[in-house]
């Protein structure tokens, strides 16, 4: 997930009487990592950055999915607007670039004499948004709004390395299409839960990854010293469901220690490498390494994703994002 998150102030207007607070003022301050003022600029230009859109698309989806594009991209790239006074250009550059992004267009658009430094490959990069501007705790917190079908498939998207359509399509057992769908609605309802929480006190996200990583670690070292049922025990509920690499839902713990027993005999390790943690889910990222004559050619990486009730995981389901449907596969072979 990146560094830790810097300190940021928190804007009130309250009792500021008739002082105005402008454009530059919230420039300023939001490229200082004031999370108040970056809400506020957004709040204040949203009408506007519409408008383009829909000039450019018309009514509809496309146009509603480029402004909430390029919401996104303002959030990232606040820091490396140079003239705080040509904020408003400089918005209205964002929203075409994003609009001819749909025309799927190469040639960059005029700026009315402004430079911008925007970055209009692929989709926003959330997590890019959580480095470089320290806002972790805030994007979190307005992630924890959204519902779960719609967070589920933003933490797959955007953190993990199961971010491919069909990645997130086999995790979540729906339909590609269903899976744009709720992206596209995550993306609208994400930016306007952060100017709706721009403003609130928010966890620290930080102190609760540490948990979650530092038990995952844990659970994969006991795995190696002959504790794994013991770990599984603590970790999960008596009724948990795991759904395996083929898709096969089985009770218990059982399949998960005969498999994890498998991979250790044959010298396959698991290493945790990324923990991304939400509200009901902690999705873990675990390397595996696999001795270079083994006959099984296990995919580099395996997500779990761990469903949480009452803070016991009730429910895992497993996937290997990179795997070579042609090739064998220890952990899916003979436990399918």
């Amino acid at each position: 997930m990146g560094r830790p998150p810097r300190p940021f102030r928190v804007i009130s207007l309250d009792g500021m009487g008739d002082a105005i607070v402008t454009d530059v003022d919230l420039v300023h301050g939001a490229q200082s990592g004031d999370v108040g003022s970056l809400g506020l600029l957004l709040a204040r230009h949203q009408a506007d950055m519409r408008a383009v859109a829909l000039s450019m698309l018309g009514c509809g989806p496309d146009a509603d999915d480029a402004f909430q594009d390029a919401a996104l991209i303002v959030l990232r790239r606040i820091g490396e607007l140079r003239d705080p006074a040509a904020l408003a250009p400089w918005l209205r550059a964002i929203v075409r670039n994003s609009c001819r992004m749909r025309f799927r267009a190469t040639t960059s658009i005029p700026v009315e004499n402004v430079e911008v430094l925007i970055s209009t490959r692929g989709e926003p990069n959330v997590e890019e948004l959580l480095d470089d501007h320290a806002l972790r705790d805030w994007v979190w917190h307005a992630l924890g709004e959204l519902s779960p079908r719609l967070r589920l498939v933003t933490m797959l998207r955007y953190f993990t390395a199961a971010s491919a359509y069909e990645h997130i399509a086999h995790l979540c057992d729906i339909p590609v299409g269903t899976v744009r769908s709720r992206l596209s609605q995550a993306r609208a309802k994400l930016s306007e839960a952060l100017l709706t929480t721009a403003s609130l006190a928010h966890d620290d996200v930080a102190v609760q990854e540490k948990r979650c990583r530092q038990e995952a670690e844990e659970t994969l070292r006991a795995a190696r010293r002959g504790r794994f049922a013991e770990a599984l025990t603590n970790l999960c509920s008596p009724e948990v469901e795991v759904t395996t690499m083929k898709r096969k839902r089985v009770q218990g713990i059982d399949w998960l220690l005969k498999t994890m027993d498998r991979e250790l005999e044959a010298g396959v390790r698991q290493n945790s490498a990324n923990v991304v943690i939400g509200r009901d889910v902690v999705i873990w990222e675990n390397s595996l390494i696999t001795p270079p004559d083994d006959r099984y050619d296990c995919p580099p990486t395996v997500i779990w994703m761990n469903f949480l009730q009452a803070d016991r995981v009730r429910e895992i389901r497993l996937f290997h994002p990179h795997r070579n449907e042609n090739v064998p596969c220890r952990c899916c072979h003979g436990h399918r």
